[in-house]
This record gives structure tokens, C-alpha cells and sequence, in this order.
């Protein structure tokens, strides 16, 4: 199956702009205070929107990131 070029280029699109606002809103302050396995998971979220693989990587559960995120300050987007 084919995807049609200009409907990937939307969701790239919208992947870009969902990735600026939660740089933007994101209270870097905090996040550069973490430990490290923490701040890289914060900024895995941060550039790709990923809940999931954001807890994994900083080894919680979605629910324990949430909260971190919540923190944090980062918005969820789209």
C-alpha cells in the first residue's frame, strides 16, 4: 500500500509542529536536573511525542512518566 507523498508530508508536518511546542513549553531548567537516564527519556518525549517508549527508557510506568512529563511541564500534542 502505497501512502500518498502529500499525506506524508502532513504528518511530518504536524510532527514538526507538535515537537516545537512541547520544546517550547518544556521547563528545561528541571529537565537538565535529572539524572541522566530521566532527562534522556524527557527529551525522547519531547522529540517524538512517545509515552510509551519514554517510560521504558527511564524505566516507569506510563502513569509514574506522566507525572515526571506533568513536571516537567511538557504538553501532550495532537
Amino acid at each position: 500500500m502505497d501512502i500518498p507523498k502529500k499525506l506524508l508530508e502532513e504528518w511530518e508536518e504536524e510532527d514538526r509542529e507538535a515537537r516545537e511546542i512541547r520544546r517550547k513549553y518544556a521547563d528545561w531548567n528541571f529537565i537538565n536536573k535529572q539524572p541522566p537516564r530521566i532527562r534522556a527519556a524527557l527529551i525522547y518525549f519531547i522529540e517524538t511525542g512517545d509515552r510509551r517508549g519514554a517510560a521504558k527508557l527511564a524505566g516507569m510506568s506510563i502513569d509514574e512518566f506522566n507525572k515526571l512529563r506533568i513536571e516537567a511541564n511538557i504538553p501532550v500534542v495532537g
